[in-house]
């Protein structure tokens, strides 16, 4: 039976950063946990040390001996064969069969031993090892390479799904991946999503995959602050929404009562004392009834006041703290023209595109789906007026666009997010999509998710009437993803996005123009 994996108390601070305060997980075999958090919450960090690729600063993990990670790079060297790869991925099974066959002749003296190898055998399905591993390669689109190619002669993504295909080959007791679903078209999606639900073992994995967290997960693991630190959901990413948003409005109703109390706690203390009886003219009461009175009075008043610096002390120290303002999407775009916005008509582009017409109404919404190499992007570097295109393109006049390109493209990494943002009537901070303590940092320092918040920040300020998205949730957290979709539903203008986002996608409800690769015309 597989081992669980558990971690104890986890710290990891990076320079003056904490990454991770006191984290616990317990994984047992058969559990599928899912990391979710903005960019630079730990998640990486997290499987880092689950791994032991890394040593946390306090805590510890306990491990199963047989446990894969699949990092976000390719842990082969470049002269390596894809038969180097499945040699190594097949060595335990394989010596794990022989082993059972070696010693199946030595009963009843090798009896405990033979117990042990047998059941590793069965739990990892050894002799069914070869086999799997041809399924994997054609479930991961790669059975068309050759065994004795080098994997520095790959793609990126190649050798990506090389490093996924031999952990999946292994099946280790605990599989701990990283952005599995990079560099997979949803064919070797699904295959992958099958595959990890069959594993008897422990599965942790972190993505931004919606759609992959909700078909394979058993529980999510939040990393994002809350009231009590990371927090565990039962469930799949469709239960983590409704858990989150219960979760959510219970912190804000908790941190509105509390400050209330103080409120009303720092008056009684500072108030009180000063309103209390004995501050008032005597009257006609005889003078030892009032001074009996008056010490009464200020008793009772000592008491209230006591308990009110007692119960104030104790709220302001353990008080929950402010719910952090979301990382949103705001929604602030440019009004919608009168008229319609764009309008294309026999469109080529030699090798990349073919359209015959589209229109882009003032107020449309447009999802452009199509395989890699159909046009997507080098549609919407038409409809931006970034890329010339043979037949008619016609924008309204003045009309205000604006591209989020593929690939991050801030080219200045001394700048900061305040910068590239310069001055609008929107702050940056307001906008929500860059965190405070990066508003000021150069944008060399921060990740991929983090830039490509700045840069749609920068987008949004310009107010275009025409948004157009080229896979917009690229590198974005989930929560992050769905604020962006709920705000793309309610803003004013057109919005085209390009996208094979499988959870956008069945969330979209506005137009969809499927492109189809085609040879155009010489």
């Amino acid at each position: 039976m597989p081992a669980a994996l558990l971690a104890h108390d986890l710290v990891r601070v990076h320079g003056d950063r904490i990454v991770l305060d006191g984290v616990f997980l317990t994984a047992a075999p058969g559990r599928r946990i899912g990391l979710i958090g903005e960019n630079g919450a730990g998640k990486s960090t997290l499987l880092r040390l689950l791994a032991g690729v890394e040593r946390p600063d306090a805590g510890s993990v306990e491990r199963p001996a047989d446990l894969g990670f699949g990092a976000q790079e390719s842990p082969f060297p470049p002269d390596a064969t894809l038969t180097d790869v499945l040699d190594d991925a097949l060595r335990d099974a394989h010596a794990a069969v022989a082993a059972v066959d070696a010693l199946a002749g030595r009963l009843p003296d090798r009896a405990d031993e033979y117990a042990e190898r047998l059941e590793w055998a069965r739990d990892h399905d050894a002799w069914d090892a070869d086999r799997r591993a041809e399924l994997v390669l054609d479930g991961l689109g790669l059975a068309a390479i050759a065994r004795d190619r080098p994997l520095g002669s790959l793609s990126g993504g190649q050798r990506s799904r090389v490093g996924l295909a031999a952990l999946l080959v292994r099946r280790p007791d605990a599989l701990l991946l990283d952005e599995p679903t990079n560099h997979l078209d949803d064919g070797a999606t699904a295959f992958l999503e099958e595959t990890l639900r069959a594993l008897p073992g422990v599965v942790v994995l972190a993505s931004h995959d919606r759609a992959f967290l909700d078909a394979v997960c058993t529980d999510v693991v939040d990393l994002d602050p809350a009231a009590g630190g990371p927090v565990r959901h039962g469930g799949n990413y469709s239960a983590y929404l409704a858990q989150r948003r219960a979760a959510r409005e219970r912190w804000e109703q908790r941190y509105a009562a509390e400050q209330d109390e103080l409120g009303e706690l720092r008056v009684a203390v500072a108030v009180t004392a000063r309103e209390v009886a004995p501050g008032r003219p005597r009257g006609n009461e005889p003078k030892m009834f009032y001074g009996f009175k008056r010490g009464r009075v200020q008793s009772q008043v000592s008491r209230r006041v006591r308990n009110a610096r007692r119960r104030l002390d104790e709220l302001e120290r353990d008080q929950v703290p402010r719910p952090p303002v979301p990382l949103r999407f705001d929604g602030t775009l440019g009004a919608a023209v009168s008229g319609p916005a764009a309008a294309l008509r026999g469109i080529r582009v030699p090798g990349r595109l073919v359209l015959d017409a589209l229109d882009v109404g003032a107020t449309d919404r447009l999802l452009v789906t199509g395989a890699n190499g159909s046009g997507k992007s080098t549609l919407l570097a038409v409809l931006a007026g970034h890329l010339g295109a043979h037949g008619t393109v016609h924008r309204r006049r003045g009309l205000r666009v604006g591209l989020l390109a593929q690939d991050v493209g801030l080219p200045d990494p001394d700048r900061t997010p305040r910068e590239y943002y310069g001055e609008h009537p929107v702050p940056l901070r307001d906008l929500g999509l860059v965190h405070p303590r990066d508003v000021d940092r150069p944008v060399g320092v921060l990740s991929v998710g983090q830039r490509r918040r700045v840069e749609l920040a920068v987008l949004v300020a310009a107010a275009p009437q025409l948004l157009l998205l080229d896979e917009p949730t690229n590198h974005l957290s989930p929560a992050l993803c769905d604020e962006l979709e709920d705000a793309l539903g309610v803003s004013p203008g057109a919005v085209v996005v390009a996208s094979h986002d499988r959870w956008l996608r069945r969330r979209w409800s506005g137009r969809e123009l499927d492109l189809r690769p085609r040879t155009p015309p010489a």
